[in-house]
Order: C-alpha cells, then sequence, then structure tokens
C-alpha cells in the first residue's frame, strides 16, 4: 500500500505541481474545503505553499483525485503516461490513477532521490580529501622550506633551531592528522559506494519480482474473464434460442387452435369414419409434395407457416443472365411482397463464399441469411428446419434432390423453384 508521507521530495512536488494546475479549473463547489484558502494562489504558488494541503487533498479525496486525472488527460496527457523514460513522470501517473505499482515507483524515486543525496556526500567528502591533500602539500612545502631555514641557520642559533625543530614536529603530526583524515574518507566513500550498490541491486530485484507477479495475475484476470464472457454468451445464445423455439411453438399452436376452432364451428362435425380405419400405415394421406400453385397458397395461409428458400437454386432458375447481386435483390424484393401479403414468415438463404461485403440489413419482412465461407447453404436450409418446433409448419423452396430429401425426412414441405417463381410473378 502507498505511504503518502514517504513519498520523496521530487515525487511530492510532481504531484503537487498537477494537483495544483488542476484547482485553478474547478468548479468552486468541487474543491475540497483544505485547498479553499490557496485556490486565489497562482499554480506555482499553490505547489509551493499548499504542498502538504494538495497532497492530502489527493490521498483522502477521490474526486479531487479524478479532477486532477481528468485535467491531465485535457492539458498534459503525457503526465498519465506509464511508458515514460522519466521514472519521476511514470511514479506520478501510476499514484494519481491508483495503479497497483505505484509503491514500487515510489520506492524507485525515494532510492533516486537518497542516491543523489549520497553522491552529493561523496562528491564533498572528495572535495574535503583534495582539500586535505592540498594541506598536505602545503605542509609538506612548508616543511622543506623549514628544514631549508634550519640548515641555514643550524651552526647559529640553538634556541632558534629548537623552535624550528619542534614547528617541525608539529607539521609532521598535521601531516599524519590530515593523512589519516584523507585515508578516513577515503573508507566512507567506499563503504557508501557499497551501500549504494546493494541498495539499489535490491530494489531492482524486487521490483522485476513485482513485475513479474502483476503480469502474471492480470494474465490470469484476462483468462478469467474471457471464460466468462464466453459462458454467459453461451447461455444467452442458449437462452435466446430456446425463446425463439418457445415463441414461435406458442405462436403455431395459438394459429393451429385458431384454424382449428373456425373449422369445427363451420362444419360441425367430428371425425371423418375414413380417418379413424386401421391397419392403415402413419401419415399415409399426407405429402411433401406441393403439386400446383393454389396448394401453395393454401400451405402459405396456414398459421405461423415458415417459407425457407434456397436463394441461388430459385434465381438461377428464374433469372440467371443477372449478376449475383441484382439475383439476390430482385428475389428478396419479390419475397418481401409475398410476405406482406401471406403474413408467413420468410428465410431466404444464399452461399456466403463468394460474397465479400455481407449486407446489414434486408427488405421488410424477409430474413436475408448468408452461409459461412466454408458453409453450404444447402446445410443452413437443414439446420432452420430442424431447428424448428415439432407442429409447426415449414415450406422450403428449393429444386435440389438432396435438400428436398432431407427436409422431408424432417417434416417439411418441399416446393419445386420453378412453382415458387410462377406464384411470385403473380405480383
Amino acid at each position: 500500500m502507498l505511504d503518502w508521507d514517504a513519498l520523496a521530495g521530487p515525487l511530492r512536488q510532481r504531484l503537487a505541481e498537477l494537483a495544483a494546475g488542476a484547482l485553478g479549473e474547478m468548479r468552486p463547489s468541487d474543491v475540497p474545503a483544505q485547498l479553499r484558502p490557496v485556490v486565489r494562489f497562482t499554480p506555482a504558488k499553490r505547489a509551493k505553499l499548499g504542498q502538504s494541503a494538495l497532497l492530502a487533498a489527493l490521498r483522502d479525496s477521490g474526486v479531487f483525485r479524478t479532477a486532477v486525472v481528468d485535467w491531465c488527460r485535457t492539458h498534459q496527457p503525457a503526465a498519465l503516461s506509464l511508458d515514460d523514460p522519466d521514472p519521476l513522470v511514470v511514479a506520478a501517473a501510476a499514484v494519481l490513477q491508483g495503479s497497483p505499482t505505484a509503491p514500487h515507483y515510489a520506492e524507485l524515486i525515494a532510492f533516486r532521490s537518497e542516491q543523489g543525496r549520497l553522491r552529493g556526500e561523496r562528491d564533498s567528502a572528495a572535495a574535503r580529501a583534495e582539500r586535505l591533500a592540498a594541506e598536505v602539500q602545503r605542509l609538506r612545502t612548508e616543511l622543506t622550506e623549514a628544514k631549508q631555514a634550519a640548515e641555514r641557520i643550524g651552526g647559529e642559533n640553538s634556541a632558534e633551531a629548537d623552535r624550528l625543530r619542534k614547528r617541525l614536529r608539529e607539521q609532521g603530526v598535521r601531516l599524519k592528522e590530515a593523512k589519516d583524515a584523507a585515508e578516513q574518507a577515503r573508507s566512507e566513500l567506499e563503504v557508501v559506494r557499497a551501500e549504494r550498490d546493494a541498495a539499489v541491486a535490491e530494489i531492482t530485484a524486487e521490483r522485476d519480482r513485482e513485475r513479474a507477479r502483476a503480469q502474471e495475475e492480470r494474465r490470469r484476470a484476462d483468462r478469467a474473464s474471457a471464460e466468462v464472457e464466453v459462458a454467459r454468451q453461451a447461455a444467452r445464445e442458449a437462452r435466446q434460442g430456446d425463446e425463439v423455439r418457445l415463441a414461435l411453438l406458442l405462436e403455431t399452436l395459438e394459429g393451429a387452435v385458431g384454424g382449428l376452432r373456425r373449422e369445427l364451428g363451420a362444419s360441425g362435425t367430428g371425425p371423418r369414419p375414413a380417418d379413424v380405419v386401421q391397419r392403415v400405415r402413419a401419415h399415409s394421406g399426407a405429402t411433401g409434395e406441393v403439386p400446383d400453385i393454389a396448394a401453395l397458397d393454401r400451405l402459405l395461409a396456414l398459421p405461423a407457416v415458415h417459407l425457407i428458400v434456397d436463394g441461388y437454386n430459385v434465381t438461377k432458375t428464374g433469372y440467371p443472365e443477372l449478376p449475383l447481386s441484382d439475383q439476390r435483390d430482385r428475389l428478396s424484393h419479390q419475397l418481401a411482397a409475398l410476405a406482406a401479403r401471406t403474413g408467413a414468415e420468410v428465410t431466404v438463404v444464399f452461399d456466403g463464399a463468394d460474397v465479400l461485403a455481407v449486407p446489414s440489413t434486408g427488405p421488410r419482412g424477409v430474413r436475408v441469411l448468408f452461409s459461412e465461407p466454408r458453409v453450404q447453404a444447402d446445410d443452413v436450409i437443414r439446420d432452420l428446419v430442424s431447428a424448428e418446433p415439432k407442429g409447426r409448419q415449414v415450406v422450403v423452396a428449393t429444386s435440389d434432390r438432396a435438400v428436398v430429401a432431407s427436409v422431408r425426412r424432417r417434416g417439411a414441405y418441399a416446393v419445386p423453384s420453378a412453382l415458387l417463381l410462377a406464384r411470385l410473378r403473380r405480383f
């Protein structure tokens, strides 16, 4: 967790400057109470005099921190970049955006600040050593001069010689002290360097471990989110399919009940004798073929009937000389007129392998479907028939014998393409 009180001076100054810039554009009612005394100052003066209050507001007020982030996005978008080469910019951006890596960047800035302080101490120690070396050189010069003076007056005045020898001994003591001080300064400088290198290595290793853990956690979260989304999508699709089938089944049952009531009301009779004759094969009176237009009209007049059209099979039977796009448009508009007249649900299926741009909408009342690039329209038609609930009347318009046989096995009526075209020409 981020320790705001332990933030390094450069990072505190950076956050205060960004907050001071955003404070000037906030509405008076949104300004935190502790910052109102510094609002009238210039941004630079706010950052200098109100630094503690600005940082406290960033720490305690999520609204103020969000306002600062929004201001940065508008005026200084680079201040929110986590890829900036300047660690100070990245650390400030991580703190403002509440990134989990913010504490590590704060530690890095604190370390660099401490490193700068240690570098200053090192430079000061080096300068001190240089001064001591200069002092040693000066003392050596004085010592040499004293020796020369002592030699010059050696035999003339023993008292002066003793004084000079005493001064020489003092200079020797001072020289030794200067050498010891210089040696101690070098030793302290080496210790500081060793501590700095160890601290850098430790922080770098910890940062790399945290980055690796954060990346692994992000990958796990992304995988979990993807799996949850796939499960949700599958559940939504299954639920939607079930709801559509249930609605169609209910619509079919309602239409069938209404038709049965009208039929019973008109005739007032029950089953015919021929209807109860035994030892007759099931469905022997029903056929999947539609012989003429009148039979097709009767099928399309059934309640909740679904007409499925094999698109290119019909268009290439009726008008093969037209381009494929014109064939699709012509058939779709003819089917729209048929749907408007009969009230039937109409679906037309085209092969999608050669279609570069699939239209997003079709004529009103007509569902236009394109198969996937490696899927035939015939298979889509079979899937549509299989998806219908039992009891609903389904009519498939195609002259493809394989499709006719498969849809009739599934309980659908088969209409030749030429018969559907004849019906469409009546409009």
